[in-house]
This record gives structure tokens, sequence and C-alpha cells, in this order.
């Protein structure tokens, strides 16, 4: 590693790698469910929870989870099918050795900035994410942090108080703890070929490296699970909003291309022989940017322009899957839950019939909800305007979504 390696400059939009330390046992937690980051709470595994929230962050780019050796097939069946989003390493013997494989992972193209955060923190939030890299500097961390309130006793050999600590300056350290890329990488590998394994956080091996540490603000919300308990209350904490104070949102999307040239359409996932194709700068697929809009309306969350931008060259020709299960990662992340689609395509040609068992199971794993849920159907416009002339296809949209309320008042 050079030094101009290692002093690059922090653009302000640079995207932001996460590392998220998964590979612990969780004994303290049990195990009949398997390790505390699989336990359910809300319905769905906890490390699930954590990454709908950095997947539906503006500012994060690659995510690197590790897991266990043992624990590929439960990580792929907790995270469903944003198990293909990030990139999966064997963690180490120790949450230290585990992060540093992480960041090894990300080395090419190497991030100027990266966060680390532990996965059993589903509770984590944009506000204290975006805190947290905001104080990230070229040589400087940031550790998001709460004052600590408890009044602390020190313990006598003989089991009774030695004396009070006094918590002046105290804090409790919190995840995501954010670094500049190299200096943290060249700290932990430091560490690690000299033998030093003690470090509980990534803070101390930075401390301990030199390089400054600033204090953020963390969030009372951020619990880590650790105990039975604290699975058993997340649990009854999510389930228990979800239950007895549903807020019901119903999102509408529309949606027209033009045809052009080619040899066929791609509606609702589904690539369908025709004498034209649709015009578009993705693959111009009516009925899921429909979608994706209604579901992006469900939590205020702008529009499929807001987050994919047609003057954007990455988008070009891409999947529209890509937008449909980016707007529902953002649902998910606001504890919302997909409890309906509904989709009209609008159209003379090509016939939808014969695809929409193909249509259906398609979104049904795209939302990850059951077919049941999903209803796509088709109508002409009776020869009348565009549609009519066959010019184009239209679509319209709705999606309903049930999120955690508020108690009225």
């Amino acid at each position: 590693m050079t030094d101009a390696s290692e002093t690059q400059a922090l653009a302000a939009d640079d995207k932001v790698a996460v590392v998220i330390v998964a590979a612990g046992r969780g004994a303290r937690a049990g195990q009949a469910d398997g390790p505390k980051q699989y336990q359910r709470i809300g319905g769905r595994a906890v490390i699930a929870r954590t990454l709908d929230v950095f997947l539906a962050h503006p500012r994060i780019g690659p995510i690197v989870v590790a897991i266990h050796a043992d624990d590929s097939a439960l990580f792929r069946s907790a995270a469903g099918a944003d198990a293909d989003r990030v990139v999966t390493v064997t963690g180490g013997a120790s949450r230290q050795d585990s992060v540093r494989l992480g960041l090894l992972a990300l080395r090419g193209p190497a991030p100027s900035r990266i966060l680390v955060h532990d996965a059993v923190r589903p509770f984590v939030d944009a506000e204290l994410i975006d805190r947290t890299i905001a104080a990230i500097g070229e040589r400087q961390g940031a550790l998001p942090a709460l004052p600590v309130a408890d009044t602390l006793k020190r313990e006598s050999a003989a089991g009774m108080i030695g004396e009070t600590v006094s918590r002046n300056g105290l804090h409790a350290a919190q995840t995501p703890q954010g670094f500049p890329f190299w200096p943290i990488l060249a700290a932990h590998e430091k560490a690690h070929h000299l033998g030093k394994a003690d470090f509980t956080d990534d803070a101390a091996i930075a401390e301990w490296a030199h390089i400054p540490v600033k204090i953020v603000p963390g969030s009372p919300d951020n619990v880590k699970l650790t105990w039975a308990r604290d699975i058993s209350m997340a649990d009854q904490r999510l389930s228990g909003e979800r239950l007895h104070f549903p807020d019901s949102r119903t999102g509408n999307g529309y949606d027209v291309h033009a045809f052009e040239p080619g040899d066929h359409v791609v509606l609702c996932g589904v690539s369908i022989p025709h004498d034209k194709k649709l015009s578009g700068h993705s693959d111009a697929d009516v009925g899921l940017h429909a979608l994706t809009d209604a579901l992006l309306a469900t939590c205020g969350a702008g529009d499929i322009g807001t987050h994919f931008p047609p003057s954007d060259p990455q988008w070009k020709g891409v999947a529209s899957r890509i937008f449909v299960e980016h707007a529902a990662r953002l649902v998910r992340a606001r504890g919302g839950r997909i409890a309906n689609a509904d989709i009209t395509l609008i159209c003379e040609a090509p016939r939808v019939g014969p695809h929409r068992e193909a249509m259906t199971e398609i979104l049904s794993a795209m939302l990850a909800v059951s077919r049941d849920r999903i209803s796509i159907k088709a109508t002409t416009n009776e020869k009348l305007g565009f549609v009519g002339r066959e010019e184009g296809i239209a679509a319209i949209a709705t999606a309903s979504v049930v999120f955690p309320g508020d108690v009225p008042e």
C-alpha cells in the first residue's frame, strides 16, 4: 500500500463500503433457532433486517458480510434475494479477524471509506449512518456512542464494591464505526501480524494505531441483541407494532413506453416475442416501472427517476427487476410489509394471458410475497389513442403496504 493510496481524497459523493460482522456463534442468546443473527424478530431474521437498512441507503456501495464457515445455507435462507446483492466471506475465529478478512475482500477496487457494523444491531437507522459517514476524514474515524447514564462500580477481589468509577466523559460504543479504508486495513493487518487479538471493536484498533476517532451521537434504539431476552424483546417490539397499530398505505404508479423496431418486449419480467420492442433506457419493462413507483409512493420515497435517473449510463439496458427489488428493500427498511401488488397492462398486443403465470412467479420472488398477493391483468384500449394505434404500451400499478403505526392521539 502506498502513501498516496492511504491519503486519497474522500469525495462527498463517494459510495461507502460496509463490512457486516455475522460470524459469531451467539451462545449467550441461545441456539434453539441457530446463532442470534439468524433468529427471527417480527417474522424475519435479525440479519435480514440489518441488511435492509444498508441496502436501502443511497450512500452505501459494496457490502461484505463475514459469516461462519458452517452458515452459508443459513445466510442464504435468511437474506433471501438480498443474498445476491452482497459479498460473503468466511469469518475468522474472532470478531477482530472477521473484520480484517472482510476488509481484505474490498481491496480491489478499494473504497475510500468503510463502515463496520454488527449484524445483531438491526435497529440502526439511516440518520445514524449519515452522521457516521459525515465524520469520517482522510485520517480520522468515527464512532457513534451514547454517554453512560448508569453509576459505575468496580468490583473488588472479594466480590464487594471496590470503588465508584466516575462516568464523566464515558461513552458506550455502538456500530457502525467508520474509517478511511487504507488506514484501518493497515491497522488490522499490523495487529494481526503482531499477534494482538484482544481488541473488542475497531475503534480500539484505531486508537492503538494512533488513528483519531471522532465521537458522534449514537441512537438509544440501536441496541445490540446479545441475550435471549434481547431477541424476545425485539420480537415483541416488532410484532406488537405490526399487530396492534397497523398503518396501511396504498401507492399508485403509471408508466408508458413507445414501440420501436425490435423482436420482443419485456413485461413484468418476462420476455415475449413480438414484432416490436419498447423504447427505454433500461429494458423498458413498463409493468415493473409502474410497480416501482407504486411501492416508492407507500413510503414517500420519490419516484423511479429519483433513484435511477435515465441520464445515468449505468442503468442502460439493465433488467427492471433491480428497480422493483430496490423499492421493496426501501419499504422493508421502514418496517413495511407488502400486502398486495396489482398491475394492469394496457396494450393491443402482444397477448399477456399466456405469460401471466410466469409473470406472477417472477413477481412473487421479487417481492418475497406469496402468489395470491399478486394480480396481473391486461386490457386493450379499444383501438383508441396511442395504445389503440399500437404505438406503445401503458401500465397502471397499485401496491398495498402495511407499516408499523403510532398510537392514535
